[in-house]
């Protein structure tokens, strides 16, 4: 019968393959989410930019379109600045 201490080295001793080889798998997975994430937004991005776009495009080609005014904004009545205190 193995003497207890044997038995207690044995189950304390370290796989440092197996912890080097967890670890390789955790920075590859880590890193492969990071570029999935990098390249989504880029993917998003540039969707939202096509789409802003082809808005603008389609906004300034119709003639239907309400053009913005060119008089400037006129204060109100009485007022002609900001009568806070500050």
């Amino acid at each position: 019968m193995p003497s207890f201490t044997s038995q207690s080295q044995k189950n304390h001793s370290v796989h440092w393959p197996a912890i080097v080889g967890a670890l390789v798998i955790q920075i590859f997975v880590l890193l492969a989410l990071g570029a999935a994430v990098v390249r989504y937004v880029e993917w998003s991005s540039d969707a939202a930019q096509a789409e802003f776009m082809s808005a603008t495009k389609l906004s300034a080609s119709d003639p239907n379109h309400p053009r913005e005014l060119s008089t400037p904004i006129q204060p109100l009545k009485g007022r002609t600045s900001c009568d806070r205190k500050g």
